[in-house]
């Protein structure tokens, strides 16, 4: 397996490389050459599960290219490994980072800038016989729309800014990593899930999350959250509200989870289903369950885990509910601009 993980770096490396240099125009030839001819894609919402190379092509990359020209793949971690959860043998790669390029046209309903913009993305890609088989591909689309001035969310309990990679800079694993270490690292990972998901010991929220994390971790949440350092915090910014949030919860699994050297990460389809006790993020209380879709990527350190980039579909979530958060770039734009309009 270690070659075979090496050759899907490789793959999935050239089509990065590949999508960077292509034109608006030239895409379709990208995901031709690299991927399957019945390449599936998962995205956020909007977008959800686009069908085959043309769909991929024509509603997510070519748009985003228009938008965001120049676009380049800033990459923080780049890693290989066999799906933990299938026997099928199959190679996955995560790549996570943010994608850079100047806003120069509307995207997603969301106003052009002219100028930098960062958008936070998260790629796990399943290689199958040299082909790109699948994706899922995570960003935070709302980190997108502060950039541009519109934030569509209360106030967050996290800090809200542009998110680096590992504070040791080892996240690019281009090279075959030590299979002990990634083995350790898995089994960290789990041995966390396992204690999140056991809400009713005796534990203070707090020794709960000691038995996994360092003190000093770092939880990188999403727009809307934010991001939490030390576990004071962290149960007080985010993980304590979220359990308060939400009267019951099921958890539905994972898709793909794997490791590699001192990260692991996976992603569900969806993750969690969750009946709202309301309050969270000031969404009400509700007799319905939702769904959450998220990716998770950690960095291990030692015997515990030491940071943790977290993505969540959150306009799928509320969109669940009823509240379409791109629709809000229109009516906060507007007045964004009658304030401005005031002070001039």
């Amino acid at each position: 397996m270690p070659q075979a993980l090496q050759d899907a770096k490789q793959c999935v490396f050239a089509f990065y490389q590949a999508l960077d240099r292509a034109t608006v125009q030239d895409v379709p030839k990208v995901l031709e050459t690299y991927c399957s001819a019945d390449y599936q894609w998962r995205g956020c919402h909007p977008f959800n599960e686009l069908e085959g190379q043309n769909a991929v092509s024509d509603q997510f990359w070519q748009p985003l290219k228009t938008s965001l020209k120049k676009l380049q793949r800033r990459q923080d971690v780049f890693m290989a490994g066999e799906n933990s959860l299938a026997s099928d043998g199959s190679a996955w790669v995560v790549s996570m980072g943010h994608l850079m390029g100047l806003f120069d046209n509307d995207w997603l309903g969301i106003a052009k800038t002219g100028r930098m913009a960062f958008l936070r993305y998260c790629e796990f890609t399943q290689v199958v016989e040299g082909k790109i088989a699948q994706s899922a591909m995570f960003m935070d689309i709302p980190g997108l729309m502060v950039q541009a001035g519109v934030n569509p969310f209360m106030p967050q309990t996290g800090a809200q800014l542009i998110q680096p990679g590992a504070m040791n800079h080892s996240g690019l694993m281009l090279d075959e990593q030590n299979a002990e270490e990634s083995a350790k690292t898995l089994s960290v990972i789990n041995q966390m899930i396992t204690d999140l998901g056991n809400w009713d010991h005796d534990l203070s929220l707090e020794e709960e999350l000691a038995l996994s994390w360092h003190d000093d971790m770092i939880w990188w949440g999403p727009t809307g959250i934010g991001a939490s350092y030390t576990i004071e915090r962290y149960a007080k910014q985010h993980s304590g509200v979220f359990r308060s949030s939400f009267s019951e919860r099921v958890f539905n699994g994972h898709v793909c989870k794997f490791a590699e050297g001192e990260f692991g990460g996976f992603f569900g389809w969806p993750n969690l289903s969750l009946k709202p006790s309301g309050g969270f993020m000031g969404l009400p209380a509700s007799d319905k369950f939702f769904d959450m879709r998220v990716i998770d990527i950690y960095r291990r350190d030692g015997e515990k885990l030491a940071e943790n980039w977290v993505f969540i579909d959150l306009l799928h979530f509320f969109h669940q509910q009823g509240i379409d958060i791109l629709a809000r770039n229109t009516y906060l734009s507007a007045d964004t601009q009658r304030d401005q309009t005031k002070r001039t």
